[in-house]
């Protein structure tokens, strides 16, 4: 009886111990398949930060890009009114010039001769008194 009680223990023991590595087999396993799960997830991850990432990179060019066209722009426009305004300055300028150089030959050729001199300036003097 002894041997059979002595065998009844033992293969409880075993079938102990085989519950017990059955059960951290089981947890191995679980441990195994969430491992192997963030090993198939990581990759994904990597890849979306990524990408994240990029579309950052290319929106931050974009609005750069389009802040310096826009500067670009801008002075461009100035620097044309300030072209125009001194090409406009400049045709005044020469338009004066001109308008007294033709007023000074139109007199000239007026005040040719003495008598016309002496007929204008009896008529300036007229303006004069009645002013």
């Amino acid at each position: 009886m002894k041997t059979l009680s002595e065998r009844e223990t033992g293969i409880a023991d075993s079938i102990a111990a085989a519950e017990r590595l059955k059960k951290e087999m089981g947890q191995m396993q679980a441990e195994n398949e969430k491992i192997m799960a963030d090993a198939r997830d990581k990759p994904a991850q990597i890849l979306k930060e990524a990408k994240e990432e990029y579309e950052r990179i290319i929106g931050r060019a974009k609005d750069d890009t389009k802040s310096i066209t826009d500067k670009m722009l801008i002075d461009a426009q100035q620097q044309i009114q300030q072209q125009k305004m001194a090409a406009l300055t400049e045709v005044k300028n020469e338009i004066g010039k001109l308008s007294v150089d033709v007023a000074e030959k139109i007199l000239r050729k007026q005040l040719a001769t003495a008598g016309s001199q002496n007929e204008y300036a009896a008529m300036l003097a007229e303006e004069i008194k009645m002013n």
